[in-house]
C-alpha cells in the first residue's frame, strides 16, 4: 500500500487532475482522487482533449487486469491509448499492483 501511494502522490502526482480543486486553486483532499476539471488546456485548440478526470479513487475505473494493463501498456479497456493530457505510463506489473491497490484503499470524506 505504502509504495503505491508513493507512486500516486509522489511519483504520477495523480491528484494534480483526478482531484478536483477548491476556491483558492488547492488540491481537495476531502475529494482526494475524484475526479475534476481537467487543470491544463492545449496551446492550440483540441476537439479530442478532455474536460474532465475520472474519478480514480475508492471504486477503480475498471477491473484490476484492465487497471495493470493501462499503468503497464498506456491501453484503455477499449483497446486505444488514453488521450493526452493523460501519460502514456509504462510501470512495471509489481508498481502498477501496488498502485491498483492503493487506488482501492482511498476514501473520500
Amino acid at each position: 500500500m505504502a509504495r503505491g501511494k508513493y507512486i500516486v502522490e509522489d511519483v504520477a502526482v495523480c491528484g494534480q487532475c483526478h482531484t478536483p480543486r477548491d476556491s483558492s486553486g488547492n488540491l481537495d483532499r476531502s475529494r482526494w482522487l475524484q475526479g475534476g476539471p481537467v487543470p491544463y488546456q492545449p496551446s492550440r485548440p483540441d476537439s479530442d482533449w478532455p474536460i474532465s478526470a475520472p474519478r480514480i479513487g475508492g471504486t477503480v475505473p475498471a477491473n484490476d487486469a484492465d487497471m495493470i494493463r493501462l499503468l503497464t501498456t498506456g491501453i484503455w479497456t477499449t483497446g486505444n491509448r488514453l488521450r493526452l493530457p493523460m501519460p502514456q505510463f509504462r510501470m512495471d506489473r509489481s508498481d502498477a499492483e501496488a498502485v491498483v491497490a492503493y487506488l482501492k484503499t482511498v476514501n473520500p470524506q
